[in-house]
């Protein structure tokens, strides 16, 4: 029996998570060695997937493997079968009328406390796994899997809280009007990448916390962390059926939720192709579905930063560093061309980027002096220094950088490629990876260069503008509207935050729905209307009848 709502609520007052600086001899360094140290020992983890709340083992055994470290692996985890996923299929449905009925207080209550348990209890646990298992250095594990994966929990409460106050604001005499905000009728299937672990917790996140059931396959390099978060939703309280934990490969998780009747959305990050497909998948499929699912998606990028003469060089120095290489590129707003001023790449420029990416140190992501470590595996490794070669086969000029070493871990040095075709393969085609690519433009090409950016390719997810003068920053900004669905004035195309920049792209880069905001709740509702008359009538004739 549900509990009666006997007060209007109010949510505590929500703030970004402050994040935590890892300096030397600080007690958040000790405390996260102190996690890695334990997980290395306690290493590989045994992963079931998880239904109903309870450990499926199916015997369909894969593995993790530490990119930094190839030949070992953080866990095992078993592979969900087709049996599994329709035990997960059922189990959610099951679930449904029971967590979308619950008292909205209850929900929101549900998912502060998972936050409090990410930031505070399984902090250093989840950064760790992150470190270990998908190749992050600590800064990049705190921004991600602990500041992030909080935010996104807190000001989801708080965007939903928002969302379902939104009433309508007119009313007839004798009436009420008013809305509900109901759950999407079915599941949702949430796929999640590899390189955010914040995003493993968002996906299933945001449908649920509005009342919706979710069935959820992980990227199989984010296996471990993603098991974790599963595991911080059910001490949270998440009743078991409400998010089920299905890693396996997409003919046996996603192909057969996409292909049921009750399938109401999908909530994707990853590759633009895939997700194309998907969607194409899906479209084929309308005729049995109960209703049209609804397709959130963020996809590919391939972000620019713009120089103008008049920029300030070393902070477009030093911004274009981080955007380009922090994590190995393995962002979905990672900087992948940049278009410099000729004035400002001769005036120190391209000296600067070059002396200082000279001082970046590669390797294990374990030893505090790197800022980059491996990138996720075998098959990126292969693609991005195939991409460097096809690059000098055509023409283009390694400044540095250009070389990798795969023997123990997959690390490719921090490589700078200048092209003086504006469409060469790496000015145009997604790399993912600690590539960057310059063309050096006339100062009087500007606007020219600025229709050369939007033009160019496929994408439109993140970009940057780095100028002094008012008026260029405006002119790129009006030229480049489409472009990027973030845009950031002297400051890196990387780094927007929960609450503060709402994230994501359109044309190739996604269904631009906003994570990170009150927009993407939208996508995973659908609104009733309800008019309650309180005066009765007595006689159908309108005055317009009368004669």
């Amino acid at each position: 029996m549900t509990t009666p709502q006997l007060a209007s609520f109010k949510i505590p007052a929500i703030e970004n998570e402050p994040m935590r600086s890892y300096a030397p001899g600080s007690a958040e360094r000790k405390a996260l060695v102190a996690a890695i140290t334990q997980m290395e020992h306690e290493l590989p983890f045994e992963v079931p997937c998880v239904v109903n709340g309870k450990p499926v083992k199916t015997g369909k055994i894969a593995k993790q493997p530490m990119p930094h470290d190839h030949a070992r692996h953080l866990c095992t985890y078993h592979e969900a079968d087709e049996a599994t996923v329709a035990s997960a299929i059922d189990g959610a449905l099951e679930a449904k009328a029971e967590w979308e009925s619950l008292p909205w207080n209850d929900r929101a209550a549900i998912f502060l406390k998972a936050a409090d348990l990410v930031s505070g209890k399984y902090r250093y646990k989840l950064m760790a796994a992150t470190i270990l298992g998908q190749g992050k250095n600590a800064w990049q594990a705190e921004i991600d899997a602990a500041a992030e994966l909080t935010d996104f929990l807190r000001f989801g409460v708080k965007f939903v809280e928002e969302l379902y106050a939104q009433q309508p604001s007119k009313n007839a005499p004798g009436a009420w009007n008013r809305v509900e905000y109901r759950a999407l009728e079915g599941f949702v299937l949430a796929v999640s990448p590899f390189n955010f672990t914040a995003i493993g917790g968002n996906l299933p996140g945001t449908p649920a916390l509005v009342g919706n059931v979710v069935v959820w396959k992980p990227a199989p390099a984010a296996t471990y962390s993603n098991y974790l978060i599963h595991q911080i939703f059910a001490e949270a309280g998440v009743p078991p059926g409400v998010i089920q934990f299905t890693p396996g490969p997409p003919p046996e998780v996603v192909a057969q939720a996409i292909n049921h009747p009750k399938f109401a959305a999908l909530h994707f990050t990853g590759s633009t192709f895939v997700f194309k497909k998907l969607w194409k998948d899906i479209s084929a499929n309308l005729d049995i579905y109960q209703s049209y699912p609804r397709i959130v998606g963020e996809t590919g990028g391939k972000n620019f930063h713009i120089i103008h003469k008049s920029a300030d060089i070393r902070n477009a120095v030093i911004q274009t560093i981080r955007g380009a290489f922090e994590y190995q590129g393995q962002k979905c707003s990672a900087l992948s061309r940049l278009y410099v001023s000729s004035s400002i790449w001769s005036a120190g420029f391209k000296d600067q980027l070059l002396s200082e990416i000279a001082k970046i140190k590669v390797g294990t992501p374990t030893d505090w002096s790197n800022y980059l470590g491996p990138v996720i595996g075998r098959p990126a490794y292969d693609k991005i220094t195939g991409y460097i070669r096809k690059a000098k086969d055509a023409g283009g000029e390694i400044l540095i950088g250009g070389t990798g070493d795969d023997s123990k871990g997959f690390f490719i040095q921090p490589t700078v490629i200048l092209s003086k075709d504006p469409k060469s393969v790496t000015l145009v085609e997604e790399i993912f990876g600690p590539v960057l690519t310059v063309y050096v433009y006339e100062d009087e090409d500007y606007e020219k260069t600025l229709d050369l950016i939007d033009t160019s390719t496929a994408y439109a997810l993140t970009g940057a503008i780095f100028a002094s003068e008012r008026k260029a920053l405006l002119t790129a900004t009006n030229r480049l509207r489409n472009a990027a669905g973030n845009v950031y004035y002297n400051e890196k195309c990387t780094g927007a935050v929960v609450g503060q920049q709402p994230f994501g792209g359109a044309r190739g880069s996604g269904t631009n729905d906003k994570a990170g905001s009150i927009s993407i709740f939208y996508r995973f509702v659908s609104a009733r209307s309800i008019k309650e008359n309180f005066v009765n009538i007595e006689d159908f004739h309108y005055p317009s009848n009368l004669v």
